[in-house]
């Protein structure tokens, strides 16, 4: 019986998993889905999909099944006047289904076709691996070597005599059981930080943020599902740059100008004091509308790109989010300075429906 249940809702599974695929790009560029997640789940709301289950009656309510009735007498009690019009259009049905980041993972890259990320840093930390090193006479079911059991069984039927080749039915006895034993075996693991950085002068509108927002939210799902450890780090950004925590640096916006080199240098100096090279594999997102106070600051970005971010990071990566405000000038120069290094990546977000290719820009390459 818990076998059929359990092989029932692999199939349920299964069908919220073709009905979140067939509609992934509007779950990308949705904000509903990522407002409800919980350590590591994520509530999805999933149209048109119901649950079979039993509707019970009103207890003594009469009508067939415990007593007789007549053709056309109504089901569950008397007839009830309704209100309102009749409608044509059938009901909508919402579910919402709990998915983990890793199935949702497992999702983006299938759509994407993501290639897996082959590390670079090793952080000096060790986890415990569990490693099989032979077979043994003695353990519990669950290890169970069945392939070497039904050998040692054969092998007691043909020399005891009692294997019939017409009627092949092997039969293990304690003394055939066979199980895997193990150890634990530490293995270091690769660890990631990411560091983010928005633009949040006043040319960046709520749109624009909650495009980045929707955005770093796939990105982060996705490297997590790499890397066994996960560090965020939060700069934003106008003419000057601080640190902040997730809630504030979607939310704040200033009305000053805009010096992208404050963020790239605070940025640097993260990196240089807490994530050596060796050690950690190191990501910075930059996200702006691509306005920068002038073109020697521009510069500076490019020099600081040159001499040490790409030095130590494994990719750079530049969303560049349409503002009408904005003039879109700083993607240009990286893409004049910088066109033919794949260690940094830019892409156009023209608006939500272009997420979906800028994930893919970002994360396609596989480093």
């Amino acid at each position: 019986m818990i076998l059929h249940i359990k092989q029932d809702h692999n199939r349920f599974r299964d069908i919220v998993k073709g009905k979140i695929r067939s509609n992934f790009k509007k779950y990308i560029s949705q904000g509903e889905m990522i407002g409800k997640r919980e350590n590591d789940f994520v509530s999805i709301p999933m149209p048109s999909i119901e649950i079979p289950h039993f509707q019970y009656g009103p207890k003594n309510s009469g009508g067939v099944g415990q007593g007789e009735g007549e053709n056309g007498s109504p089901l569950g009690g008397d007839p009830q006047e309704g209100e309102g019009e009749a409608g044509n259009a059938p009901g909508q049905h919402l579910l919402e289904v709990d998915l983990t980041f890793d199935e949702l993972a497992e999702i983006l890259g299938e759509e994407l076709k993501l290639p897996n990320i082959e590390p670079r840093g090793q952080k000096q930390i060790k986890a415990l691996k569990t490693k099989y090193t032979g077979i043994h006479h003695v353990g519990p079911d669950s290890l169970r070597h069945f392939k070497t059991t039904y050998k040692e069984a054969l092998k007691r039927q043909i020399s005891s005599g009692t294997y019939d080749p017409e009627n092949p039915v092997i039969v293990p006895i304690r003394k055939d059981m066979r199980f895997r034993s193990y150890k634990f075996a530490e293995q270091p693991q690769s660890n990631a930080v990411i560091i983010y950085m928005m633009d949040v002068s006043g040319s960046m509108g709520d749109e624009q943020k909650e495009i980045v927002r929707l955005e770093t939210f796939w990105i982060h799902t996705w490297l997590r599902s790499q890397y066994k450890e996960i560090e965020t780090r939060f700069i934003i950004h106008d003419a000057a740059a601080k640190e902040v925590d997730e809630e504030t640096f979607f939310r704040t916006r200033e009305s000053g100008g805009t010096l992208i080199s404050s963020a790239y240098s605070l940025a640097q100096k993260i990196i240089d004091e807490e994530y050596p090279v060796t050690e950690w594999n190191i990501y910075p997102f930059h996200f702006s509308d691509g306005d920068n106070w002038s073109g020697e600051d521009t510069r500076f970005c490019v020099d600081l790109l040159k001499d040490k971010m790409l030095k130590a990071a494994n990719v750079f990566c530049y969303g560049q989010v349409e503002s009408k405000y904005g003039s879109g000038q700083f993607i240009k120069d990286l893409e004049k300075e910088f066109g033919e290094d794949d260690r940094v990546i830019t892409s156009r977000i023209e608006n939500r429906d272009g997420i979906y290719s800028s994930i893919k820009d970002f994360l396609g390459k596989g480093k």
